[in-house]
């Protein structure tokens, strides 16, 4: 890839893991009577087809690792189990108490934080506090992130036994130097021992996570981190660019400086070497950042058009509602977004009030409904197709003059009734997407919330 275009397309941009992002939501014009409504219409629409997604939040971490940008708590004391879960759970019976039905459950993910900061025991008791008012779909999916330092045998089988089948360890990268600086140190020995267990244990689809892009990393750091990655073989990966945004996130992103993280050329070269030996190895690209086997499902849903994306990143197991249990977890009824309160204090609060701690969203107009859906073909098949009038708006002419430029350079085909992003255009998949974003038009762009989109 020339450094020309990377010049060229480098900008703050989202990731759109929604449409729209987060920073553009009408919060004025939402409240928990909206999204009880919409959440409500959803499950009647989907409950007994295909089921609901569960997202739970589980924020603490014993260690700050500085690369992270999730909503995290640090602490050692792990007295904080035992009413965070009580807390959780008694969310999930405010929305329980809502649904007509008893849900049933198609997906659960137990994100963070570090969800195996708790003790086995504890995500037993709330596993199957969530399911004393729930049913298990009969093509479950349930997934959940470890970290390589403290998740245990005890942990793996105890999820196992709950019905977790995939699960994904954090690694970013081997390198000594580069774990030094996120603050992150775990020997490949450990990836590999958790790696081994899980698969002992009967899991069908361990996930590595490896980052590039961050502080002093370097060639030859990608290039023995993906090799010893595919040594241990995991069905699926993903290779994030890591987001540089220390004004967001504090302290976090300030352990090292700024001119200690790779930048454009530099950066690049380590995703276009990893991605090639990622190539060499069997792994196929399948969205923006994520790599999987030719045996693993997410790229039989691939190659079936069936992949999906959401807060969750990209799954293969898709449901129209998605509910966010937990500290600053959003939830999604396809109509509308809602996002839970962000202070552990607050969102317990709300709780002992018996109220859904919900404290903004956003309600979709037709127009979201529409680029929404274009949005999501885009970052999940590489490109999309108007050729239904439902899937036509009034400012496409527009949109498509803005993407000529992006057309001209090779980086994507359009043709009378659709587009599609070429392999050299795979790495600008972001700048694609803002072409359609048209409330990022309409508004100043707020540039310093997002993270450079190469």
């Amino acid at each position: 890839m020339s450094f020309s275009l990377i010049q060229k397309y480098n900008v703050p941009g989202p990731r759109y893991t929604s449409y729209p992002t987060v920073p553009y939501w009408d919060e004025l014009n939402f409240d928990a009577e909206t999204w009880q409504s919409t959440m409500l219409k959803s499950f009647a629409e989907s409950n007994n087809t295909e089921g609901i997604s569960l997202y739970i939040h589980l924020p603490f971490c014993e260690s700050l690792c500085t690369f992270c940008g999730c909503h995290k708590r640090i602490t050692k004391c792990h007295d904080v189990e035992n009413p965070y879960i009580t807390a959780v759970l008694k969310e999930w019976d405010l929305y329980c108490n809502l649904f007509p039905e008893k849900p049933v459950i198609k997906e659960i993910h137990l994100g963070g934080g570090t969800p195996t900061f708790f003790t086995p025991q504890n995500l037993d008791k709330l596993i199957n506090g969530i399911f004393k008012r729930a049913e298990r779909a009969a093509l479950h999916e349930f997934s959940f992130e470890g970290h390589p330092n403290n998740t245990t045998q005890a942990h793996l089988q105890t999820l196992y036994n709950s019905g977790f089948r995939r699960v994904s360890f954090g690694v970013q990268d081997y390198s000594d130097k580069v774990q030094k600086a996120i603050h992150r140190f775990q020997p490949l020995q450990k990836v590999q021992d958790v790696t081994e267990w899980a698969r002992a244990i009967g899991y069908t689809s361990v996930s590595h996570d490896l980052v590039f892009g961050l502080p002093f990393q370097n060639l030859d750091d990608v290039v023995d981190t993906i090799t010893k990655t595919s040594i241990l073989k995991p069905g699926r990966l993903a290779f994030y660019s890591y987001a540089h945004v220390p004004w967001l996130k504090g302290n976090g992103q300030r352990g090292f400086k700024d001119e200690d993280v790779p930048r454009d050329d530099e950066k690049r070269i380590l995703y276009e070497v990893g991605k090639y030996l990622l190539s060499k190895n069997g792994y196929h690209e399948i969205g923006m950042d994520h790599f999987a086997l030719e045996d693993d499902t997410m790229f039989e849903a691939s190659k079936k058009g069936k992949l999906h994306r959401n807060f969750m990143g990209y799954t293969s197991s898709k449901t129209q509602l998605m509910i966010g249990l937990g500290v600053s977890s959003i939830s999604d009824s396809w109509y509308s977004f809602a996002q839970n309160e962000k202070s552990i204090e607050n969102y317990y609060a709300l709780l002992e009030q018996n109220e859904i701690p919900i404290v903004k969203g956003h309600l979709l107009g037709t127009e979201d409904l529409i680029i929404r859906r274009h949005i999501l073909n885009i970052m999940c098949s590489f490109g999309t197709s108007w050729d239904l009038q439902n899937l036509y708006f009034p400012e496409l002419p527009d949109v498509l003059d803005q993407l000529e430029e992006m057309k001209n350079d090779g980086l994507l085909i359009i043709k009378e009734k659709g587009l599609r992003i070429t392999e050299k255009g795979r790495p600008f998949v972001r700048n694609i997407c803002m072409a359609f974003d048209l409330r990022l038009k309409r508004k100043a762009p707020q540039t310093e919330l997002f993270s450079m989109t190469v």
